[in-house]
């Protein structure tokens, strides 16, 4: 937006804006003002998130009704049976959830769009099944996941249960750039009660029989429930609604909550982020861990769509399990329970992003399990999940990203920790019996299948210029292509966003396959894997780098040289 002060005179001026948002905005620098009013918050297929505050580019009332407007435009776009059919709103522990979700069944009732408005917070995958289960034709989730306490967001699902395609995304971007964000909205006193229906304990209930249901093997957990102990943290998040009591469920006896972070609170007092990829998140559980003497800790993100793990080590200490590690090992869980009691689906496929580890390929092709790459994103999973069920045919046993989130079971489209919890829990059991412990049972993996390490980092611009300086350097990597990391050469390179895949070795050219995104990815000749992308939703382009090695120490060796290569080219 170039004329940044004509915004902020507009807020100033305007009379739907509360005195209290006005007296903040005139409290500000002329600075904090570009930063609030150079742009609006691009809504993409990830739909919305940044902080919190008054201002265009800031999450609050007037950008998520504007957002809403949208979303409500693309629904009357497709009928009065969309309208009935309606929306389920969610919401999780962040500060200012529960009004903004408020205020987005306000604008969609005010448009004659029935509303299914959850009476108090949940995790996103309840919102993801309920879509489908009610039968809606959308959905929101106000959540910024596990962003820091200053953030939120607004997620916006279609009637899949996945978060909007694309395609949608445009329609309702293109629509929220034609309503003005005052005079286009719908004042609160505009909304139809009527039409906004509470829901909860009954769609807890049948959520939480499917969750229970993807348990492969049912008595593992029984079996050693006298021995098995589990520490669970939600870091104040909405996983505390439902997680403690999907595991007693299960046969879990021995759960120790952290008491500390049970109590949903958007301010995170005992962590600095609350993100369970964080080490630090889990101090508070180790304590726990400690005292009880437990075999490993639990954490949920706040909505509780990703999960993260401690497991003793053989010294005994707590050690992170990554991403990609636990995604590995659900899934080879999951293949060698179904073998073992002979129950094994016909044509069982999995699904990964291409930033994921690729032990999970390998762990597919040994075991005649179908593996699929997509783009990073679980809507694109979800996907290949839709895609085979209107084929009908094919067996979905697992998806996940490397970023904590996981999937086993067609009721929801999105990552679930919920259903991920249940999965390493009895993954645990089953190891316990066995005499092993989830590390040894890593260590058995990579002697198994090979050594994978991966890492990841990002590039962060958080300034005014921020995207511009983004899209910048993405332009650099494409115009001044990469032929060399260090040493090694680079033998094939695939740009998403042209949807070509070079050999440069032969020349030759092939499509990837898969939609275009602002993505790049460098295989060297050793096949180690750079995986370049802006975030959708953050000021920063991250970097991922897959290896394998003949030894861990090689492996990760490889992962650190090729990671220094990288980011000394993108910040010459």
């Amino acid at each position: 937006m170039e004329n940044y002060r004509i915004q902020y005179e507009k807020w100033l001026a305007s009379d739907k804006v509360a005195e209290d948002v006005k007296a903040e905005l005139r409290a500000l620098s002329d600075e904090d003002v570009k930063v609030r009013f150079s742009e609006y918050m691009s809504f993409g297929t990830a739909g919305l998130r940044a902080e919190m505050g008054a201002g265009t580019a800031f999450m609050n009332t007037y950008t998520v009704a504007h957002a809403t407007m949208g979303l409500a435009a693309l629904i009357c776009k497709l009928g009065e049976e969309a309208k009935a059919r309606g929306v389920v709103i969610a919401y999780d522990s962040r500060n200012n959830s529960a009004e903004l979700s408020q205020r987005c069944a306000e604008v969609l009732s005010a448009e004659g769009i029935k509303v299914y408005l959850f009476e108090s917070l949940r995790p996103t995958p309840v919102l993801s099944f309920a879509i489908r289960e009610l039968g809606c034709v959308a959905g929101i989730n106000i959540t910024a996941s596990h962003n820091p306490k200053k953030y939120n967001g607004y997620k916006a699902y279609f009637e899949d249960g996945a978060q909007l395609s694309p395609d949608n995304a445009k329609t309702v971007s293109d629509a929220i750039a034609e309503i003005d964000i005052f005079d286009g909205i719908p004042t609160p006193d505009m909304a139809k009660p009527e039409l906004i229906i509470s829901v909860g304990a009954d769609l807890d209930e049948k959520y939480l029989a499917k969750v229970l249901a993807e348990a492969v093997n049912p008595d593992a957990i029984p079996a050693v429930a006298d021995e098995l102990k589990i520490v669970y943290t939600p870091l104040h998040g909405a996983g505390t609604v439902l997680v403690p009591e999907m595991l007693r469920r299960a046969g879990l006896k021995m759960l120790y909550p952290v008491e500390s972070q049970m109590e949903p609170d958007g301010d995170f007092p005992t962590v600095v982020f609350p993100n369970p990829e964080f080490p630090a998140a889990f101090e508070e559980g180790i304590k726990v861990a400690e005292k009880e003497n437990s075999d490993l800790i639990v954490a949920t993100d706040p909505d509780a769509d990703r999960v993260g793990v401690m497991a003793r080590d053989k010294s005994g200490a707590f050690k992170c399990i990554t991403g990609n590690q636990m995604g590995a090992l659900i899934l080879d869980y999951v293949i060698t329970a179904f073998k073992e009691s002979g129950k094994m689906p016909d044509m069982p496929y999995a699904v990964k992003t291409i930033v994921t580890s690729e032990m999970a390929a390998e762990i597919c092709r040994s075991n005649g399990v179908k593996m699929y790459n997509v783009l990073t994103g679980f809507k694109f999973i979800g996907e290949v999940i839709k895609n085979h069920e209107e084929a009908g045919e094919g067996t979905f046993l697992l998806g996940f990203e490397e970023s904590y989130g996981y999937l086993k079971g067609t009721y929801a489209r999105d990552k679930d920790a919920v259903v991920a919890s249940l999965l390493i829990c009895e993954m645990a059991a089953f190891y316990k019996a066995k005499g092993m412990t989830l590390s040894d049972a890593l260590d058995a993996l990579f002697e198994r299948y090979g050594y994978f390490r991966e890492s990841v980092t990002n590039i962060t611009m958080d300034t005014p210029d921020g995207k511009e300086r983004m899209a910048a350097m993405m332009a650099s990597l494409r115009e001044n292509p990469i032929t060399k990391l260090g040493e090694k050469t680079i033998v094939e390179f695939r740009d998403y966003k042209s949807g070509k895949v070079i050999d440069l070795k032969s020349g030759a050219e092939s499509e990837t396959g898969l939609p275009s995104s602002d993505v790049l990815y460098y295989v060297t000749e050793t096949g180690d894997v750079v995986v370049v992308r802006p975030s959708g939703t953050e000021p920063k382009v991250k970097i991922y780098v897959l290896t394998r090695g003949e030894t861990d120490e090689g492996a990760i060796a490889s992962a650190d040289g090729c990671l220094e290569e990288i980011k000394k080219i993108m910040l010459a």
